[in-house]
């Protein structure tokens, strides 16, 4: 049976693989594991505007309260502001409902612990267990059954906590911003006004049926036009539930989550801020992001793709910032969990503190061109891809030719019959030819 929880919870398409009876199991299960049994937990919601969300929120209230849990209803708020507000309010768990940057058709469901962290899996595998065995759990009655409260503070708390983040305001700042539609939209507009900046806005208020369609993170063409057109100094485009970033540049050019990496670890370098002088990225992060940090003397740590393993790489060695080229940053010293404000801040702040445009500031960091394609193999033979001399030989090959200044990176999907062939360099057409073979090849051989 495969695994029910992915790299960030529990996702499918609403009514169809994610549907109102395992949101409800989700919920009864989740709240026994993370509140320790505990007579009367408390736990968090929030969502992003997805049409199918209330229909999953009154599934998963259902199973918490049916443990017994007090749910506090945070209504539609980003996903960061859930990991924060669980542990402002020492509460047992907080729950998101949303499926990030995803189309409208999918939804998800993550959990947060009391301390604001995503779940381990061995704590993920508990939840799992006793929804596939069924488990006996308590069921209280009378006055012990669960209820609801909808809170009243939470986005207010929320917007003055990223008020505190930063040691500015940001008047004199022309800001576009696309909400994506999403969960962004009741706390971004709202920040950025108060923080003095003249404010343009784009998918600004919540509506189920846009979100991030033609907007948003994953599609920041429309901000890109909005920038260049109305002479702003910078464009924030979050995705669905604002735990990730892309800027764009007064010239309206992208602004990746590596180059905000770059920009910022250098800062909080040059202010002695910068814990252990280490930035940790993913695999997947561009070599010119290696490059342009140890060119100012920075270490770089890398793990696997998702930003649950760099979070775990942080904590567990006391670094501050880390993240990935799609703009989950996560600044530790301030938040549990990639939180896109924080990162919108922290690039606004920039700006007003160095007196430099955006283009110049992202200049640190040179992009290499990337090639990814997709090699079609036998899903039981896609991790064998290094077993194979013909295939281990070839990649050797292609990164002596590059001489250091590029590299193959080879990885299995986590859900499909694929091995990912990614090849960076300086060259588009030479890397275009080199993944195009290599593909070939692992087609040739793993089929």
């Amino acid at each position: 049976m495969a695994r029910l929880f992915g790299t960030d919870g529990v996702r499918g398409i609403a009514n169809k693989d994610l549907t109102p009876q395992l949101a409800f199991e989700l919920g009864r299960a989740g709240a026994y594991v993370l509140t320790e049994c505990s007579r009367r937990p408390k736990i968090l919601i929030g969502r992003d505007s997805r049409v199918s969300g209330d229909m999953l929120q009154s599934a998963l209230t259902a199973g918490l309260t049916s443990v017994g849990a007090e749910v506090i209803d945070a209504g539609i708020i980003p996903t960061p502001a859930v990991a924060y507000l669980t542990r402002l309010y020492k509460l047992d768990a907080g729950v998101v409902i949303s499926a990030s940057h995803n189309p409208v058709e999918y939804n998800g469901i993550k959990f947060f612990n009391k301390d604001g962290y995503k779940l381990p899996d061995e704590v993920e595998d508990k939840i799992e267990k006793i929804i596939n065995e069924n488990s006996d759990l308590p069921t209280p009655t009378g006055l012990d059954v669960g209820n609801v409260i909808e809170s009243k503070s939470a986005q207010r708390d929320y917007i003055e906590f990223l008020k505190s983040t930063i040691n500015c305001d940001l008047k004199g700042l022309k800001i576009v911003l696309d909400c994506a539609y999403g969960a962004s939209s009741t706390v971004a507009p709202i920040l950025f006004h108060e923080l003095g900046a003249d404010v343009i806005l784009y998918g600004s208020h919540p509506n189920g049926e846009k979100i991030n369609v033609k907007c948003g993170s994953t599609n920041p063409k429309v901000l890109q036009e909005i920038v260049a057109g109305t002479g702003a100094d910078v464009g924030f485009a979050f995705d669905g539930d604002a735990d990730r970033l892309i800027a764009v540049d007064e010239k309206g050019n992208i602004v990746d989550g590596d180059h905000i990496m770059a920009m910022c670890g250098i800062h909080l370098k040059s202010r002695g801020k910068l814990n252990k002088n280490t930035v940790v990225v993913t695999v997947m992060s561009n070599i010119g992001l290696d490059i342009a940090l140890k060119q100012n003397g920075i270490d770089v740590v890398k793990t696997k793709v998702g930003d649950r393993y760099v979070l775990e790489e942080m904590v567990r060695n006391g670094y501050s910032i880390g993240g990935e080229q799609s703009g989950h940053i996560i600044f530790l010293d301030h938040n549990t969990t990639g939180d896109g404000e924080i990162t919108a801040l922290k690039v606004a702040e920039l700006l007003v503190s160095s007196g430099k445009k955006l283009s110049e500031l992202s200049g640190v960091m040179v992009s290499y061109p990337q090639v990814l394609i997709n090699a079609k193999v036998k899903n039981e033979l896609k991790h064998k891809y290094m077993d194979d001399e013909d295939i281990a030989r070839e990649i050797n090959k292609l990164e002596k030719e590059m001489q250091g200044e590029g590299r193959v990176l080879i990885r299995p999907s986590g859900t499909e019959p694929l091995v990912r062939v990614m090849v960076e360099g300086k060259d588009q057409e030479k890397i275009e030819s080199m993944a195009k073979e290599l593909a070939s090849l692992i087609e040739k051989k793993l089929n």
